[in-house]
């Protein structure tokens, strides 16, 4: 990570492990005898097969882990069809949905046509699904179904969620390949999927959400990482980049082509090369390279997403293309005293931001783009920029999962010291770049470290700040910290059993012998993996010893019933979460779903939820019949919530949207007025004349109440 070295003459921008450490072992090993250089040699290529060798074991003895906890969970092996499709819970049923649709089409060309022309996801509307939705991943799973010769042996869903466990061992050997070459020794990866695994509550909910988008594509993100961090270590040779670069582009492009919130996560990391670029910590050609590479990719997304307007009206396209230009025409940036830096770095930011909100402004105007506006609504008001009544954005600031991360997470990954270990390494690098950055800009270094220049290698520098930016994501929005919580796996791990970070404490302590620091980077390390292993081992063995079994027996009475006793034409409203059970377990055609960024859609949602909202039993349904309703089933657990505190109840939403005073007690807005009108969602459940005569209750248990609308008025 980092090192500590003699001043010289010339002043060093970018400081490497690279360097003179580097020359210096090449020198010795030309000294030393023939014989030790070859047993070095073979030390190399024995430690690599074993480090390889250890990784493989991790990635899949996580992936085999993690698919028994999800068999003993739901007994998936032993439940009907119908309950492993409900236990595909919200947006996840909609996305099997695709892949099972895919796989009942008569021919591949008729399942292409049936995603490209679908009318029965959004009644009344024929939509491209391929356009809309990051749904590529299905398709190549139900064309590689068909292709392999497992049909007989391996049911469609076995093939599909055996693959997402697949990639959980992907996604723990590039933790472990990235914590490896940031320390130099394999026992930092061993440390970091071990930190992964006992962390499982905070890295991953791959067990229980299986076809979430993320779950495709964050194990490519982190293969991505590796990439990077590879990519921008020093004196590679011209062969080695190329593959790295190669490495880079293809899984930056699968990464964006399974995940709708691929331009945000991207733009987090665009930001971090920006800043380590215009402190001279990265070195500019690569910097280039990998802007020049995320935009590629992004686009190669929007042309098999049929040109979504979406991804060209995103930030992260706008800030990258402004990037580019303003380098090309500011270039004495890197020159002058310490004020003059200031001062041209300051315009240099301004000239950017002003630049990416000029062009993503003309962007989408001229595509005429909304997708994401709720979005940008959600945060204006998250960070405290205006109150709202906004339906949309308040949909998202009231679920847990958007909210501030819970302290209490950071109590469970003290409980395995990777909080602690995190903290340490942070503090040490990040002093370590303030440093180098403070040298950068003045051409000295900060006073303290006169007699020494510390510096910082470039992968470790990209490392930081990536570890810096997610985990204030993380802690500003509790479902992106699977974005981070996995790379503090690595960063913590990478620290510890780092000679830089070692090096600099014992420097600094005046204690530094090479012996006291090869005790401290192997023993440290080795202590925390045996307390991990006897403080969590017997829970694990407990874990996959305890069995349960997936019971939803209202839910699935209902999709009988729906299959049993109506058309397969028919059209379906109510909450976004059932309607994609609906889809999945029935095939009926729906008014609206959880893929929530379509402008379109969400004007939907809203109107359809007005069955919880106070509202007339003639308007409720001129909504719903604009929309082709046939039948809307209503859920107790939505009209009388109690999950959630006043105010953020989904009834209350709608009544503030529609400028009704909120049930029960508590304060109201004072332009808030009384409801002319009941609630639907209760008044229909008596069966009074005006609603009789519009609405006929079909089905009911303890949870559904599915009501047929009439034909006519």
């Amino acid at each position: 990570m980092m090192s500590i070295r003699q001043r010289k003459g010339a002043k060093a921008s970018e400081v490497s492990e690279g360097g003179t450490a580097q020359q210096e072992s090449v020198t010795l090993e030309r000294e030393l005898p023939s014989g030790v250089c070859t047993r070095r040699r073979l030390w190399k290529v024995l430690s690599l097969i074993a480090g390889g060798a250890v990784a493989l074991c991790a990635g899949v003895l996580t992936s085999v882990y993690l698919a028994t906890l999800h068999e003993n969970d739901l007994w998936f092996s032993n439940i009907k069809e119908v309950e492993r499709e409900i236990s595909f819970r919200t947006e996840c049923g909609l996305y099997y949905s695709y892949y099972k649709q895919m796989l009942q089409a008569p021919s591949l060309l008729q399942g292409f046509r049936g995603l490209m022309y679908d009318n029965k996801t959004e009644s009344m509307r024929t939509i491209n699904l391929l356009q809309r939705m990051n749904i590529y991943q299905e398709v190549f799973l139900s064309i590689l179904y068909r292709a392999l010769p497992v049909q007989k042996y391996l049911e469609p869903v076995y093939f599909y969620i055996y693959t997402l466990f697949g990639l959980q061992a992907i996604y723990v050997a590039a933790l472990y390949v990235t914590s490896w070459l940031l320390s130099g020794t394999w026992l930092a990866g061993l440390l970091a999927a071990s930190w992964y695994v006992t962390n499982r509550v905070d890295t991953t909910r791959v067990e229980f959400t299986v076809p979430l988008r993320e779950n495709w594509a964050l194990p490519f993100f982190a293969v991505q990482v590796a990439a990077v961090t590879y990519f921008l270590r020093p004196d590679l040779r011209p062969l080695s980049e190329r593959l790295a670069l190669v490495t880079i582009f293809v899984s930056t492009f699968v990464f964006s082509l399974t995940w709708q919130f691929n331009q945000f996560t991207m733009l987090l990391q665009a930001l971090g090369l920006f800043a380590l670029d215009s402190l001279d910590m990265l070195p500019a050609l690569k910097a280039t390279w990998l802007y020049v590479i995320q935009v590629a990719a992004l686009l190669l997304v929007c042309a098999l997403q049929f040109f979504n307007s979406m991804i060209l009206g995103s930030l992260l396209i706008s800030f990258n293309l402004s990037v580019l230009i303003v380098r090309r025409l500011q270039k004495d940036l890197k020159t002058g005293n310490l004020l003059r830096r200031l001062g041209k770095l300051s315009l240099h930011l301004l000239v950017v931001l002003c630049l990416t909100l000029f062009l993503n402004n003309l962007t989408k105007k001229a595509l005429n783009l909304k997708s994401d506006e709720h979005v940008f609504k959600f945060l204006k008001a998250k960070f405290g920029f205006g109150a709202t009544r906004d339906f949309d954005a308040n949909l998202y600031l009231c679920e847990e999962a958007f909210g501030l991360l819970p302290l209490n997470t950071f109590g469970r990954l003290s409980d395995t010291l990777l909080f602690h270990a995190h903290v340490f390494v942070l503090c040490v690098t990040a002093a370590a770049a303030l440093a180098v950055a403070f040298r950068n800009l003045s051409g000295r270094s900060p006073p303290g470290v006169e007699a020494c220049t510390v510096g910082l290698r470039p992968e470790t520098a990209y490392n930081l700040i990536h570890t810096v930016l997610f985990g204030f994501l993380a802690l500003s929005t509790m479902r992106m910290k699977y974005l981070w919580t996995p790379h503090l796996c690595v960063f913590a791990a990478s620290g510890l059993c780092s000679p830089e970070v070692w090096g600099l404490l014992l420097r600094v302590a005046r204690l530094y012998t090479p012996a006291r620091m090869c005790v401290l980077r192997y023993s440290v390390p080795m202590l925390i993996l045996l307390s991990l292993c006897y403080k969590f081992w017997p829970g694990m063995l407990d874990e996959l010893s305890e069995l349960r079994e997936f019971y939803d027996p209202d839910t699935v009475e209902l999709m009988d019933w729906i299959n049993a006793h109506t058309p397969g034409t028919a059209v379906f409203a109510g909450s976004m979460q059932l309607l994609a059970g609906v889809k999945l377990c029935t095939g009926r055609t729906l008014t609206n779903h959880p893929h929530y960024e379509d402008s379109g859609l969400r004007a939907r949602t809203k109107a359809v939820y007005q069955i919880y909202a106070k509202r007339p039993p003639e308007e409720v349904y001129a909504l719903l019949r604009a929309l082709g309703t046939d039948y809307v089933v209503l859920e107790d657990s939505v009209c009388y919530e109690r999950r959630h505190r006043r105010g953020c109840r989904l009834r209350d939403l709608l009544d503030v949207a529609n400028g009704h005073v909120m049930d029960g007690p508590g304060e109201n807005d004072p332009d808030l007025k009384q409801a002319g009108h009941p609630r639907f969602c209760e008044e229909v459940k008596r069966d009074l004349p005006p609603y009789r005569q519009l609405f006929t209750r079909v089905f009911q248990n303890k949870t559904f109440h599915v009501y047929k609308l009439a034909r006519d008025k």
